[in-house]
């Protein structure tokens, strides 16, 4: 696997640190648990850390050298990708894996090179579309402006797909790809960890509703239009979760943006900014809400609503890209329009103001929730890996 900005050992809730992260690292754990030999390749961003770590049973974690051994914006590390696949090039050339997947677009341009010249079949996961986030950012968009290009001709090289959504591969198609090149199979939950049952978080305010956020502290996801919602509903308190730690929280600009939003509507006292979150807690965190919302301008999956479903708790989402196929509206939430607080605000209000539609939707979302846990989801992965090595023949010899 080859995961070039998402570590599977990095700490959740900076800016580039986030769903991929779990991904990789849950689906590298399923994958040693079925008996796979697992090697996660990732950028070295810490001269102290090890050339080789051993992750889990099956599964170790390869620091590559590319690029300065500190930490880089996932947007600044385009250029040192050439130096990625030349590093993955001698590796695979002494110990050559049988399948390479590669997750986000710099990862699949590095594999691609360094896996076609050894006749190494790749498959290829996305998580985001370059040409996806210009549509809804537009000018914020700070994606190298080589990402859409890439994409595309990832799109056209690569052996095989692995998207996550329908959504994505109807995209994927309208960029080229072959639709009997596809496979998609959903992102996972740890169906152990994530449960109605164990710990919740302790409430500093018993008699009030909890909406819970826990997300990357980026304008995208949307955050803003949540404390706005909340503004509209009394005695409902809002605690998001991401970022840097609590400590640093004064000095990110997000944050700081965050705050003065609620203290400019009179809500601060409702409104806790609780920095990075272990993973480990994060589900005592989301067993503590009534209500979680997932509420982005667009989303390409949306783990965190899986993982609210999982707990037994009804999750307000945006009708957008995973989210509409992860929620069912009605049944195990409420889909919204994304930028809408009003529309947030109407669908939280329906929720907490009726235990029994709050309590039927958390059990509905369990059920759910099951079909994503990791043990399916790897064994459709290696499916996809098994199948792939059978048919795969050298791009040479392909009609």
């Amino acid at each position: 696997m080859v995961s070039e900005h998402a570590s599977p050992l990095a700490t959740l809730g900076g800016v580039d640190a986030g769903g991929q992260n779990v991904h990789v690292a849950d689906l590298a754990r399923a994958l040693g648990r079925l008996g796979a030999d697992v090697v996660v390749h990732t950028r070295r961003d810490d001269p102290a850390l090890a050339r080789t770590v051993d992750f889990a049973p099956n599964v170790v974690v390869d620091h590559v050298d590319a690029g300065p051994a500190a930490p880089v914006s996932k947007d600044q590390l385009l250029p040192y990708m050439a130096a990625f696949s030349r590093q993955l090039a001698d590796a695979w050339h002494d110990r050559r894996p049988d399948i390479v997947h590669s997750h986000f677009w710099m990862s699949g341009l590095a594999a691609l090179h360094a896996a076609q010249p050894l006749g190494i079949p790749l498959a290829h996961t996305y998580h985001a579309l370059g040409v996806v986030k210009r549509r809804h950012q537009g000018a914020h968009d700070t994606s190298p402006s080589a990402r859409v290009g890439v994409e595309q001709m990832l799109a056209l090289g690569v052996d095989r797909i692995v998207a996550t959504t329908a959504d994505e591969a109807f995209e994927l198609v309208a960029l080229g790809a072959e639709l009997d090149r596809i496979t998609v199979v959903p992102c996972g939950v740890d169906l152990e960890r994530f449960r109605p049952g164990g710990p919740a978080d302790e409430r500093r305010h018993p008699g009030r509703r909890r909406v819970v956020v826990v997300s990357r502290l980026v304008e995208r996801k949307g955050i803003g239009n949540v404390i706005a919602a909340v503004a509209q509903l009394p005695d409902v308190e809002l605690v998001i979760a991401g970022g840097p730690p609590a400590a640093m929280l004064d000095d990110d600009e997000e944050a700081r943006r965050f705050q003065s939003l609620a203290d400019s509507l009179g809500i601060a006292e409702r409104v806790e900014l609780r920095g990075a979150v272990p993973r480990e807690a994060v589900p005592a965190l989301l067993r503590s809400a009534d209500v979680v919302a997932c509420c982005p301008w667009y989303e390409p999956f949306g783990l965190v609503a899986v993982e609210a479903m999982a707990c037994g708790v009804p999750v307000v989402a945006s009708a957008v890209g995973g989210l509409a196929e992860t929620v069912t509206d009605g049944v195990t939430g409420v889909l919204v329009p994304p930028r809408s607080p009003a529309s947030i605000a109407d669908a939280l209000q329906r929720v907490l103001a009726d235990d029994g539609i709050r309590l039927a939707m958390g059990a509905a979302g369990r059920r759910r929730a099951r079909r994503f846990g990791w043990q399916r989801i790897a064994e459709q992965t290696l499916d996809v890996a098994r199948s792939l090595a059978m048919s795969w023949e050298p791009a040479g010899d392909r009609a």
